[in-house]
């Protein structure tokens, strides 16, 4: 069962009312969708967007037995970076409000087959849309080393990544990196001579995979072009909420809110989960919650 993340919170800050109508860029699971739907009957609408097929699919089927969310439910697949071309194309507004979720799907890590966890033995794809040219392998087997410690160092703040970034190179030289062990092995053999020989520390290779993940998506370039989108196609008076799960994520939202002269920002501090909330959900442990309204 899928659980959002700070739920009452968005709903608080979103204030979804009946006959209003949203946009969940990142529908995901659909459980804040779900909830927004509840509370914006019997005709406010949700235009629900995720780049995974899988999850659109999934959704597609939660819709079909409810026949009440036929009109009212509207599903697409594609990067929420195009928000406002989807909304024109499916001549849907006002828009009410707007809701990012950027957290991973636990699908993802667990069911995709497609390399996003370092504690799978999976291909090294990582893309969220196979209709994506670029595949985690690609990069690793065609960036230079001064360019993979670049993405190391920018996207995970790993303080290894030179050295990271040269045992990739020079592993590959005898052979592709085409599976997610292979990049395990490469960060362990890159720590060898250090307390961790023989083991790696899972913070690392986290931070190894998320920067990977990141850059293969082009996740922080996404995020600033349908921040900017967002804010052109939101109404006077509606909402914007965003769940970031790292530093990354939360500082170009914290930045984007504070420079846009249209926006009051609802949240002096982002809103993170309690520990009941954590004890429940220990992945909502990260997530920070900022909202603001449009003047």
């Amino acid at each position: 069962m899928h659980v959002p993340v700070l739920l009452k919170e968005t709903l608080q800050l979103l204030s979804p009312r009946s006959g209003e109508n949203f946009v969940d860029a990142t529908i995901g699971g659909g459980g804040h969708s779900l909830a927004i739907l509840e509370k914006t009957k019997p005709d406010g609408k949700v235009l629900g967007i995720d780049w995974w097929k899988e999850a659109i699919e999934r959704m597609e089927k939660i819709k079909k037995r409810y026949p009440e969310l036929k009109e009212r439910l509207i599903l697409v697949c594609d990067n929420f970076s195009n928000i406002d071309d989807i909304v024109k194309r499916f001549n849907f507004g006002p828009v009410n409000g707007i809701l990012f979720d950027l957290g991973l799907s636990s699908d993802l890590l667990e069911q995709s087959g497609r390399g996003f966890s370092f504690r799978r033995k999976e291909p090294l794809d990582m893309r969220y849309n196979r209709k994506s040219e670029i595949l985690a392998s690609d990069i690793l087997n065609e960036k230079t080393e001064k360019e993979l410690a670049d993405i190391f160092k920018t996207f995970g703040q790993e303080k290894f990544s030179k050295r990271i970034a040269k045992a990739i190179v020079d592993i590959r030289q005898k052979s592709s990196f085409q599976t997610t062990d292979q990049l395990v092995e490469a960060v362990r053999i890159s720590l060898s001579g250090r307390k961790e020989r023989g083991w790696v520390n899972p913070k690392i290779l986290a931070r190894v995979f998320q920067a990977l993940r990141i850059f293969t998506n082009k996740e922080l370039e996404n995020l600033e072009k349908g921040l900017d989108s967002s804010l052109n196609i939101l109404s006077k008076g509606g909402r914007i909420a965003v769940i970031s799960y790292h530093s990354l994520e939360d500082r170009i939202v914290k930045n984007k809110f504070k420079e846009a002269k249209n926006l009051k920002i609802l949240t002096k501090k982002p809103i993170q989960p309690t520990e009941k909330e954590i004890e429940i959900n220990p992945r909502s442990r990260s997530a920070k919650l900022r909202a603001a309204i449009k003047n």
